[in-house]
């Protein structure tokens, strides 16, 4: 026969152990609730970031054989695909390069010798703006190359055509075309207090959505715009320099 104090403390014990798997079950359950919501969290986020691509314009002054050349980078940040577009004279030769010191010559609109060089880069400055943006600023880029047949020295050279690009998006730009591409990117990144998007931070941070049948019906309208002209001021080398 069994002392009941014996009974008793078999009694709690047993209790006890219950209590204990009790609890433990609780715990894990949370636990698995948790890792669940982290991992849709997760998933939701990266979903988010592939819809709040940002997009980017940079102006870019590299060295040259002269004085030096301007152009643009333009594409998402998130690749490494880089689209160029900067104007200078057709070829390689020299002879372009110096007859467009005094008439119009032959021109081409994408990348140059250099261009993709870090080594040659004297000046950049990188504005972000929202897909919406993008594709208007981009077919603007795109229809300035198809319509800018011809360089020359004093009339519409590498920084005039990247100052009508600045301001299609709607920035400050220089007053002087006289100014060596180094010197009028960085007078561009100043006189915008070195402004980082197109639109606010919010707006160019937001999911992007796609534009309203009216924006899409005035988008060409802006892509068609003849850019004014200007008055250059530098030259171009025969690397695709100014």
């Amino acid at each position: 026969m069994c002392d009941p104090r014996t009974k008793a403390r078999r009694l709690v014990l047993s209790v006890g152990l219950c209590a204990v798997a009790i609890a433990a079950g609780l715990q894990v359950q949370p636990a698995s609730a948790q890792d669940r919501t982290a991992t849709a969290a997760l998933g939701s986020s990266q979903s988010q970031a592939t819809n709040h691509a940002i997009y980017y314009v940079d102006f870019r002054a590299r060295t040259a054989a002269s004085y030096g050349h301007a152009f643009v980078w333009y594409g998402r940040a998130d690749q490494k695909q880089i689209e160029i577009a900067g104007l200078h004279p057709a070829t390689e030769s020299v002879i372009p390069y110096i007859l467009g010191h005094v008439i119009p010559v032959p021109s081409e609109t994408g990348k140059s010798y250099g261009d993709l060089d870090d080594d040659y880069l004297t000046a950049s400055y990188r504005v972000y703006m929202t897909e919406a943006e993008a594709k208007r600023v981009f077919a603007y880029i795109r229809h300035l190359q198809a319509t800018s047949p011809l360089w020359n020295a004093a009339t519409y050279n590498c920084v005039a055509f990247i100052q009508d690009i600045a301001r299609y998006m709607g920035l400050r730009v220089p007053g002087n075309h006289l100014l060596y591409p180094e010197d009028w990117v960085n007078s561009l990144k100043r006189i915008n207090g070195g402004r980082r998007y197109m639109s606010s931070p919010a707006v160019a941070q937001a999911s992007s959505t796609k534009p309203s049948a009216a924006a899409q019906k005035s988008a060409p309208s802006a892509a068609a715009q003849k850019p004014a002209a200007s008055a250059g001021a530098q030259t171009a080398s025969a690397s695709g320099g100014y």
